[in-house]
């Protein structure tokens, strides 16, 4: 990913008789912390008084039922998965297309688009990357060992990683150490569309 990524965090294990206000104080903090907003992102994100949040996270407050799911939609999340209510969440996740939480972002030459779920244990990362002519995703190194599988959808990409680099064409795919610098380049004159997997060990 485009700065140095952070180790996926493990949902917290629930705590059998432990209040769900500890519970989702801990969740909304982990998820928060990991996606890099602070409390004021968060609380423009879903509506929630910034002080309100920062009670919940603390377990200073018992937020009602709106709220709780004010917080959710936030994450781009069903409330049975915030709570990680026993049964409460569906098999199947959905991530649609005009989501704005999933947008990592979103400038004149890249658009990346997370496409695996926010909740997700992080040890695999799935996105799609958008470059405009002339257009360049350039990556500090992540942790030691992380590796980016890489095909292209559209256009043509060259892809660099510790001093090697190779142009990679419509259906190409190429995988590359993701523990020193990286970039993925738009080499071609029209927009190039990508799909990344990011694998930490």
């Amino acid at each position: 990913m485009p700065t140095a990524s952070s180790s996926a965090s493990s949902k917290p294990a629930a705590v059998a008789g432990e209040p769900l206000g500890g519970q989702l104080g801990r969740r909304v903090r982990d998820l928060r912390t990991h996606r890099g907003w602070s409390l004021e992102a968060l609380a423009t994100a879903s509506g929630v008084s910034r002080s309100m949040l920062s009670q919940i996270e603390r377990d200073r407050a018992n937020p009602t039922l709106a709220v709780t799911f004010r917080i959710a939609r936030a994450f781009g999340m069903t409330l049975g998965e915030l709570v990680e209510a026993p049964n409460a969440t569906s098999s199947v996740t959905v991530i649609r297309a005009n989501d704005k939480a999933y947008h990592y972002r979103s400038d004149v030459d890249c658009r990346i688009r997370t496409l695996s779920p926010l909740n997700l244990e992080k040890d695999v990362e799935f996105y799609e990357v958008a470059l405009e002519p002339g257009g360049a995703l350039r990556s500090s190194p992540h942790f030691e060992g992380t590796r980016e599988f890489l095909t292209v959808q559209k256009g043509r990409v060259r892809v660099e990683s510790a001093g090697d680099s190779d142009v990679l064409d419509r259906g190409d795919s190429a995988t590359y150490r993701a523990d020193v610098p990286h970039a993925i380049v738009n080499a071609g004159k029209s927009l190039a569309l990508v799909f990344l997997v990011d694998i930490y060990r």
